[in-house]
């Protein structure tokens, strides 16, 4: 095992750092020019607001899924989970382009919104960052309502109907009590999906459509259209250090739960 992740893991990431690299002043010359120019900074950042959108969403969207699976599907919980799995089964090319027959401007949307008259014209709804977060949400769903959902079970019912007996409302039950006891659930699903949707690739190409610029595509032009390979190694030894932090940051949170 070791020899495999060393062979397979640590070498290629050595090897990318060592790309970056050609010389040591072009190194830090690429390196300084990704985090000081103005247009580079700006993907990055534009990357990072696209990841923490898509994690918002999916947080507001999961969180009432989450709460039905634990609390009121019942024996329907088993379909539901399998539901959530299936399209993690699918390739996600075959789901993104599925998308993108919904969006397009006489797709399935489009064409029943003017069926029953709510517009007259079809809506640029493809090709823009509105797509690209629905697509991403769509694809990180899963993990976030797992993450939550497993936080939830350990949440025992009997609390909430204490606090809704002693006079306390849903809504204060829900905020004092249930929200509380399950933010480890949601700090492992914001950690997981903010991570998975800063190196997307696929979605955000084929949904954004040249809209918007993120680090991932970035490197994909350095590579196949400027041939710059250093400086896309060096933009992707950012984009590790990145997910390595979300790592950390997970790391952290477990270790605190495990703690208590």
């Amino acid at each position: 095992m070791a020899l495999f992740l060393l062979a397979f893991y640590v070498m290629p990431l050595v090897w990318t750092v060592r790309f970056s690299f050609p010389s040591w002043h072009e190194g830090l010359a690429n390196y300084e020019k990704l985090l000081s120019d103005s247009y580079y900074l700006g993907v990055l950042f534009k990357t990072i607001a696209l990841s923490a959108v898509v994690t918002l969403v999916c947080v507001i969207v999961c969180y009432p899924i989450a709460v039905y699976l634990v609390r009121k599907a019942g024996s329907w919980s088993g379909l539901i989970v399998f539901l959530l799995i299936a399209p993690l089964l699918t390739s996600i090319i075959m789901r993104t382009y599925g998308w993108r027959v919904i969006f397009a401007r006489r797709g399935l949307l489009n064409n029943q919104l003017v069926h029953w008259g709510i517009i007259d014209h079809p809506l640029a709804i493809l090709n823009n960052p509105t797509s690209a977060v629905i697509g991403l949400v769509h694809v990180m769903a899963p993990f976030m309502v797992l993450a939550i959902a497993s936080s939830l079970q350990g949440v025992r019912p009997s609390l909430e109907e204490s606090a809704r007996i002693l006079g306390a409302s849903r809504f204060t039950t829900f905020f004092k009590i249930t929200l509380p006891l399950t933010l480890d659930g949601i700090g492992t699903g914001v950690i997981l999906v903010f991570m998975l949707a800063n190196g997307s690739f696929v979605t955000v190409l084929l949904l954004g459509g040249g809209s918007m610029q993120t680090l991932p595509l970035l490197i994909y032009q350095q590579f196949n259209v400027t041939r710059d390979f250093a400086f896309a190694a060096a933009m992707s030894n950012v984009l590790l250090v990145i997910a390595v932090i979300c790592l950390f940051l997970q790391l952290r949170l477990i270790r605190r739960k495990g703690v208590q």
